[in-house]
Protein backbone atom coordinates (compact mmCIF):
# COMPACT_ATOMS: atom_id res chain seq x y z
CA UNK A 1 0.00 0.00 0.00
CA UNK A 2 1.45 3.37 -0.97
CA UNK A 3 0.55 6.43 1.03
CA UNK A 4 1.56 10.03 0.54
CA UNK A 5 1.43 13.22 2.58
CA UNK A 6 1.64 16.89 1.74
CA UNK A 7 5.17 18.24 1.85
CA UNK A 8 4.44 21.93 1.55
CA UNK A 9 3.30 21.79 -2.07
CA UNK A 10 -0.31 22.22 -3.13
CA UNK A 11 -0.69 18.59 -4.22
CA UNK A 12 0.90 15.35 -3.03
CA UNK A 13 3.74 13.91 -5.02
CA UNK A 14 2.64 10.95 -7.13
CA UNK A 15 4.38 7.64 -6.34
CA UNK A 16 6.84 6.35 -8.93
CA UNK A 17 5.29 4.04 -11.50
CA UNK A 18 5.62 0.31 -11.01
CA UNK A 19 7.81 -1.64 -13.44
CA UNK A 20 4.65 -3.01 -15.07
CA UNK A 21 3.17 0.46 -15.50
CA UNK A 22 6.45 1.78 -16.82
CA UNK A 23 6.59 -1.07 -19.30
CA UNK A 24 3.03 -0.40 -20.46
CA UNK A 25 3.89 3.25 -20.94
CA UNK A 26 6.61 2.48 -23.48
CA UNK A 27 5.88 2.86 -27.18
CA UNK A 28 4.50 -0.24 -28.88
CA UNK A 29 7.67 -0.64 -30.96
CA UNK A 30 9.83 -0.63 -27.82
CA UNK A 31 7.60 -3.22 -26.14
CA UNK A 32 7.83 -5.48 -29.16
CA UNK A 33 11.60 -5.39 -28.96
CA UNK A 34 11.55 -7.07 -25.53
CA UNK A 35 12.40 -10.74 -26.21
CA UNK A 36 9.89 -12.03 -23.64
CA UNK A 37 7.09 -10.26 -25.50
CA UNK A 38 7.90 -11.92 -28.80
CA UNK A 39 5.18 -14.43 -29.83
CA UNK A 40 7.85 -17.11 -30.14
CA UNK A 41 8.61 -16.84 -26.40
CA UNK A 42 5.40 -18.65 -25.46
CA UNK A 43 6.01 -21.27 -28.13
CA UNK A 44 9.49 -21.85 -26.72
CA UNK A 45 8.12 -22.18 -23.18
CA UNK A 46 5.47 -24.64 -24.41
CA UNK A 47 8.14 -26.81 -26.03
CA UNK A 48 10.39 -26.64 -22.96
CA UNK A 49 7.52 -27.73 -20.70
CA UNK A 50 6.93 -30.77 -22.92
CA UNK A 51 10.57 -31.89 -22.87
CA UNK A 52 10.31 -33.85 -19.58
CA UNK A 53 7.36 -35.82 -20.95
CA UNK A 54 9.24 -36.43 -24.20
CA UNK A 55 12.21 -37.75 -22.20
CA UNK A 56 10.08 -40.26 -20.29
CA UNK A 57 8.39 -41.45 -23.49
CA UNK A 58 11.81 -41.83 -25.09
CA UNK A 59 13.14 -43.60 -21.98
CA UNK A 60 10.29 -46.11 -22.01
CA UNK A 61 10.69 -46.85 -25.73
CA UNK A 62 14.47 -47.22 -25.53
CA UNK A 63 14.57 -49.02 -22.13
CA UNK A 64 16.65 -46.28 -20.46
CA UNK A 65 14.67 -45.90 -17.25
CA UNK A 66 16.38 -48.60 -15.24
CA UNK A 67 15.12 -51.82 -13.74
CA UNK A 68 11.75 -50.34 -12.72
CA UNK A 69 10.60 -48.01 -15.51
CA UNK A 70 7.06 -47.73 -14.09
CA UNK A 71 8.40 -46.30 -10.83
CA UNK A 72 10.75 -43.98 -12.73
CA UNK A 73 7.85 -42.60 -14.79
CA UNK A 74 5.51 -42.16 -11.81
CA UNK A 75 8.09 -40.46 -9.62
CA UNK A 76 9.56 -38.42 -12.46
CA UNK A 77 6.18 -36.98 -13.41
CA UNK A 78 5.54 -36.15 -9.76
CA UNK A 79 8.92 -34.41 -9.47
CA UNK A 80 8.15 -32.29 -12.52
CA UNK A 81 4.77 -31.38 -11.09
CA UNK A 82 6.47 -29.89 -8.04
CA UNK A 83 9.16 -28.18 -10.09
CA UNK A 84 6.62 -26.51 -12.35
CA UNK A 85 4.50 -25.48 -9.37
CA UNK A 86 7.54 -23.90 -7.71
CA UNK A 87 8.46 -22.12 -10.96
CA UNK A 88 4.89 -20.82 -11.24
CA UNK A 89 5.08 -19.47 -7.69
CA UNK A 90 8.44 -17.87 -8.50
CA UNK A 91 7.11 -15.82 -11.41
CA UNK A 92 5.75 -12.96 -9.30
CA UNK A 93 8.77 -12.44 -7.02
CA UNK A 94 11.25 -12.78 -9.89
CA UNK A 95 9.15 -10.43 -12.00
CA UNK A 96 9.25 -7.80 -9.25
CA UNK A 97 12.87 -8.32 -8.22
CA UNK A 98 14.12 -8.17 -11.78
CA UNK A 99 11.68 -5.50 -12.93
CA UNK A 100 10.52 -7.64 -15.86
CA UNK A 101 6.71 -7.38 -16.00
CA UNK A 102 6.64 -9.44 -19.21
CA UNK A 103 7.24 -12.58 -17.11
CA UNK A 104 3.61 -12.43 -15.95
CA UNK A 105 2.40 -13.57 -19.36
CA UNK A 106 3.92 -17.03 -18.77
CA UNK A 107 2.29 -17.72 -15.40
CA UNK A 108 -0.96 -19.16 -16.77
CA UNK A 109 0.82 -21.57 -19.08
CA UNK A 110 3.12 -22.72 -16.27
CA UNK A 111 0.12 -23.28 -13.99
CA UNK A 112 -1.69 -25.32 -16.62
CA UNK A 113 1.40 -27.43 -17.25
CA UNK A 114 1.60 -28.02 -13.49
CA UNK A 115 -1.91 -29.47 -13.63
CA UNK A 116 -1.03 -31.40 -16.79
CA UNK A 117 1.94 -33.13 -15.14
CA UNK A 118 -0.03 -33.70 -11.92
CA UNK A 119 -2.72 -35.43 -13.99
CA UNK A 120 -0.15 -37.54 -15.81
CA UNK A 121 1.38 -38.45 -12.44
CA UNK A 122 -2.04 -39.57 -11.17
CA UNK A 123 -2.83 -41.52 -14.37
CA UNK A 124 0.60 -43.19 -14.33
CA UNK A 125 0.07 -44.26 -10.70
CA UNK A 126 -3.44 -45.58 -11.43
CA UNK A 127 -2.40 -47.38 -14.60
CA UNK A 128 1.16 -48.58 -14.01
CA UNK A 129 1.07 -49.18 -10.26
CA UNK A 130 -2.57 -50.10 -9.65
CA UNK A 131 -3.64 -51.48 -13.08
CA UNK A 132 -6.72 -49.20 -12.98
CA UNK A 133 -8.21 -51.26 -10.14
CA UNK A 134 -10.51 -48.58 -8.66
CA UNK A 135 -11.38 -50.39 -5.39
CA UNK A 136 -7.69 -51.04 -4.79
CA UNK A 137 -6.84 -47.41 -5.60
CA UNK A 138 -9.42 -46.21 -3.06
CA UNK A 139 -8.03 -48.56 -0.43
CA UNK A 140 -4.52 -47.33 -1.18
CA UNK A 141 -5.60 -43.70 -0.80
CA UNK A 142 -7.18 -44.47 2.57
CA UNK A 143 -4.24 -46.59 3.74
CA UNK A 144 -1.20 -44.54 2.76
CA UNK A 145 -1.00 -40.87 3.87
CA UNK A 146 1.33 -39.79 1.07
CA UNK A 147 -1.06 -41.14 -1.57
CA UNK A 148 -3.91 -39.28 0.15
CA UNK A 149 -1.92 -36.02 0.14
CA UNK A 150 -1.10 -36.40 -3.53
CA UNK A 151 -4.73 -37.03 -4.42
CA UNK A 152 -5.89 -34.04 -2.33
CA UNK A 153 -3.34 -31.82 -4.09
CA UNK A 154 -4.68 -32.93 -7.49
CA UNK A 155 -8.29 -32.30 -6.41
CA UNK A 156 -7.34 -28.78 -5.29
CA UNK A 157 -5.54 -28.13 -8.57
CA UNK A 158 -8.60 -29.11 -10.60
CA UNK A 159 -10.76 -26.00 -9.93
CA UNK A 160 -7.74 -23.76 -10.56
CA UNK A 161 -7.17 -25.36 -13.96
CA UNK A 162 -10.88 -25.15 -14.83
CA UNK A 163 -11.01 -21.44 -13.95
CA UNK A 164 -7.71 -20.37 -15.50
CA UNK A 165 -9.38 -18.66 -18.46
CA UNK A 166 -10.64 -15.12 -18.96
CA UNK A 167 -14.29 -16.22 -19.13
CA UNK A 168 -13.97 -17.79 -15.68
CA UNK A 169 -12.56 -14.56 -14.27
CA UNK A 170 -15.55 -12.63 -15.66
CA UNK A 171 -18.03 -15.24 -14.42
CA UNK A 172 -16.61 -15.42 -10.89
CA UNK A 173 -15.62 -11.80 -10.54
CA UNK A 174 -12.02 -10.76 -10.01
CA UNK A 175 -12.11 -10.83 -6.21
CA UNK A 176 -13.66 -14.31 -5.90
CA UNK A 177 -11.35 -15.58 -8.64
CA UNK A 178 -8.32 -14.29 -6.73
CA UNK A 179 -9.49 -15.91 -3.50
CA UNK A 180 -10.00 -19.22 -5.29
CA UNK A 181 -6.56 -19.13 -6.85
CA UNK A 182 -4.93 -18.54 -3.50
CA UNK A 183 -5.49 -22.26 -3.07
CA UNK A 184 -2.19 -22.60 -4.89
CA UNK A 185 -0.39 -21.95 -1.59
CA UNK A 186 -2.31 -24.76 0.11
CA UNK A 187 -1.60 -27.01 -2.86
CA UNK A 188 2.12 -26.29 -2.58
CA UNK A 189 2.18 -27.25 1.10
CA UNK A 190 0.09 -30.39 0.54
CA UNK A 191 2.26 -31.35 -2.45
CA UNK A 192 5.39 -30.92 -0.34
CA UNK A 193 3.90 -33.14 2.37
CA UNK A 194 3.16 -35.77 -0.28
CA UNK A 195 6.79 -35.60 -1.41
CA UNK A 196 8.23 -35.74 2.12
CA UNK A 197 6.11 -38.74 3.16
CA UNK A 198 6.91 -40.53 -0.07
CA UNK A 199 10.66 -40.11 0.50
CA UNK A 200 10.36 -40.91 4.22
CA UNK A 201 9.95 -44.60 3.35
CA UNK A 202 13.60 -44.63 2.27
CA UNK A 203 14.81 -42.07 4.84
CA UNK A 204 15.68 -39.72 1.98
CA UNK A 205 15.01 -36.18 3.20
CA UNK A 206 17.75 -34.26 1.39
CA UNK A 207 15.77 -33.43 -1.74
CA UNK A 208 12.51 -32.65 0.12
CA UNK A 209 14.53 -30.28 2.32
CA UNK A 210 15.67 -28.37 -0.77
CA UNK A 211 12.09 -28.12 -2.06
CA UNK A 212 10.93 -27.05 1.40
CA UNK A 213 13.57 -24.33 1.64
CA UNK A 214 12.61 -22.93 -1.77
CA UNK A 215 8.92 -22.95 -0.86
CA UNK A 216 9.69 -21.22 2.45
CA UNK A 217 11.44 -18.42 0.54
CA UNK A 218 8.59 -18.08 -1.98
CA UNK A 219 5.85 -18.01 0.67
CA UNK A 220 7.95 -15.97 3.11
CA UNK A 221 8.45 -13.29 0.45
CA UNK A 222 4.68 -13.06 -0.03
CA UNK A 223 4.07 -12.73 3.71
CA UNK A 224 6.75 -10.06 3.94
CA UNK A 225 5.13 -8.12 1.10
CA UNK A 226 1.69 -8.40 2.70
CA UNK A 227 2.81 -7.17 6.14
CA UNK A 228 5.00 -4.48 4.59
CA UNK A 229 2.09 -3.03 2.58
Amino acid sequence: MVTSSATGSSSPKAPPPSPAAAHRGQPAAARRRHPLLHPAAKVLLFVLCLLPLAWYVFGVVTYQLGANPAEAVIRGLGDWTLRLLWITLAVTPVRQWAGVPALARFRRMLGLFTFFYASLHLVAYALLDMQLDLPEILRDIAKRPFILMGFVAWLLLLPLALTSFNRAIKALGAKRWQWLHRLVYVIAVVGLMHFIWMRAGKNNFAEPAVYGAILAVLLGWRLWKRFRA
